[in-house]
């Protein structure tokens, strides 16, 4: 089995608190959200549909579809509200300084 990799996917300042930002890197597409100053990453695509999570509305730990406004825990990844019913992946987020880190 291997070793996780960290990924430097933007600054801290880039994604204020309660944002979503998009980052494409390492052949994947994450959505990484800042939760009062805690950040959290997942797949940018939507389990339900073809939208873009980081599109979407942040309410708290909540991420809202922009496509058909299901819901997912950013921290679990698990599903809060239908249509939805496939949670959506998260990663491990590490803050070095001020860059975040996504590990996959």
């Amino acid at each position: 089995m291997t070793e996780p990799r960290r990924i430097d996917v933007c600054g801290t300042a880039d994604v204020g608190v309660g944002g979503t930002r998009r980052v494409e890197t390492g052949g994947l597409t994450l959505a990484l959200y800042n939760v009062d100053g805690s950040f959290y990453a997942t797949d940018d695509h939507c389990t339900h549909g073809p939208g873009s999570l980081s599109e979407g509305e942040l309410f708290g730990f909540e991420i809202e579809c922009d496509f058909h406004q299901g819901c997912f825990d950013v921290r679990t990844g698990e599903v809060t509200a239908p249509p939805c019913m496939i949670p959506i992946k998260t990663y491990a987020v590490i803050v070095e300084g001020d860059r975040v880190m996504v590990e996959i």
